[in-house]
């Protein structure tokens, strides 16, 4: 697929907690929709030796909110320059997604859209997230390596998570269903880009 030239320009959010597969999907929608694909842990993971020299929960807290804005100027000049853009992060607060809206509403032709990682399948998505930790896939220091760190994270949410997105489109899709075919999971997503915004898609 490939975006054709007009008015319409999308931002698609991706959403899901870590070893859901957002990463892996957002790459095959980025190559897809032939625009950038920005990564929040791209911007958190060279905050490694920062925090190594700060050691505290303060400074965790504040490298994280730093690569969050950080994230936002990054979209906003992929925007002001007409791109369509993929990010991956796990837009775990409303307040992230709030603010893609207003970037969006910034300039014309611009809709937001988030697709969400949610496996039904836990156990497949625990041997995912250990096996990643397993091969220390990534290099990201800062994400939960075991099933055990998961279960911190989520407790630590408080079930933020779970937000209404009010009128920005959704989709959720159960990353462990097509077992590792992301191809089929990327067509539902440009099915669903074709039907809820203005970007217009043809074949490659």
């Amino acid at each position: 697929m490939e975006q054709e030239a007009g008015p319409g320009r999308v931002i698609v959010a991706m959403k899901g907690h870590p070893g859901t597969g957002k990463t892996t999907l957002s790459r095959f929608i980025a190559a897809s929709l032939r625009c950038p694909l920005l990564d929040k842990d791209d911007v958190r993971d060279s905050t490694f030796a920062v925090e190594a020299k700060l050691e505290s929960q303060d400074a965790t807290k504040l490298l994280n909110d730093l690569s969050y804005e950080a994230l936002w100027r990054m979209v906003k000049t992929q925007l002001s320059v007409g791109l369509s853009v993929v990010i991956d992060s796990p837009l775990s607060q409303k307040a992230h997604l709030d603010r893609l809206v207003e970037l969006a509403g910034s300039f014309d032709g611009y809709e937001v859209v988030v697709v969400e990682c949610k496996p039904k399948d836990e156990a497949e998505w625990r041997r995912r997230l250990e096996k990643r930790g397993e091969d220390g896939c990534c290099g990201s220091w800062h994400k939960p390596s075991t099933w055990l760190d998961m279960e911190k994270l989520l407790e630590g949410y408080k079930g933020c998570t779970d937000y209404d997105v009010g009128k920005v489109p959704k989709l959720v899709l159960d990353t462990t269903a097509t077992s590792g075919k992301v191809a089929e999971l990327n067509e539902s997503v440009m099915e669903f880009l074709r039907t809820c915004t203005h970007l217009h898609l043809v074949s490659n």
